[in-house]
């Protein structure tokens, strides 16, 4: 009995939406921006995003509004606000400080290179950009200052002027031009803060020089 040789058809892959390209584009762009900053080529960007070079135009007039886009998903909050308001209102403070800390250090260790990226744009364009980062900058402040208002009573600072120290130093610690070798980590950046840098005797003996829990 001859078999017919069966015939199978190549399924067709949808085309992409116009607002699902350019989220797939601007994928493509963020870490690539990390590596070779605005210099980045139309070329590269395609390759790894796995278009056809003149797609990202068909999205996007230029490669400036491009990376403008790229900039601004970067930069875009909301995903770390919800991750401060997550964090447990009755933990001890030092917890809630620390695992704001290291939300934050994850935060910035991924966009320094696109804050540097920013500041080379063009006048204009380069200073919406830093409007975005430091409006951005002023919310994070206010959640952390949020986790710390309970024990306010424990600081010698406010909860405001607390967070905002935190956050200079988390930006301090990943700054190519400031950080040390030994760079603080999320523990580090709080210890600084709740105890400073003298050695007291409880360190010594191993004791917690400011226990900072939310029962104190």
């Amino acid at each position: 009995m001859n078999q017919q040789p069966v015939q199978t058809r190549r399924r067709r892959v949808p085309a992409l939406s116009p607002d699902e390209r350019r989220a797939t584009i601007i994928a493509a762009t963020i870490p690539l921006l990390r590596t070779h900053g605005a210099a980045v080529t139309t070329k590269q960007i395609a390759e790894a995003a796995g278009v056809a070079e003149g797609t990202i135009f068909g999205v996007f007039p230029d490669k400036a509004s491009l990376i403008l886009a790229a900039l601004g998903t970067a930069f875009d909050q909301e995903a770390v606000l919800r991750q401060l308001s997550a964090i447990d209102p009755q933990a001890p403070l030092r917890e809630r400080m620390r695992d704001a800390a290291a939300i934050l250090l994850r935060r910035f260790e991924g966009n320094i290179q696109l804050m540097m990226v920013a500041r080379t744009l063009p006048m204009e364009t380069g200073r919406r950009q830093v409007e975005q980062l430091m409006e951005g900058r002023r919310r994070l402040v206010e959640a952390v200052a949020a986790l710390i208002e309970p024990d306010r009573a424990l600081l010698r600072r406010s909860p405001a002027s607390t967070a905002n120290m935190l956050v200079l130093l988390v930006i301090a610690s990943v700054r190519p031009e400031l950080a040390e070798p030994d760079a603080l980590d999320a523990d580090g950046v709080v210890a600084v803060l709740l105890d400073g840098l003298l050695v007291r005797p409880t360190d010594i003996t191993g004791g917690d020089a400011c226990r900072c829990s939310s029962n104190s």
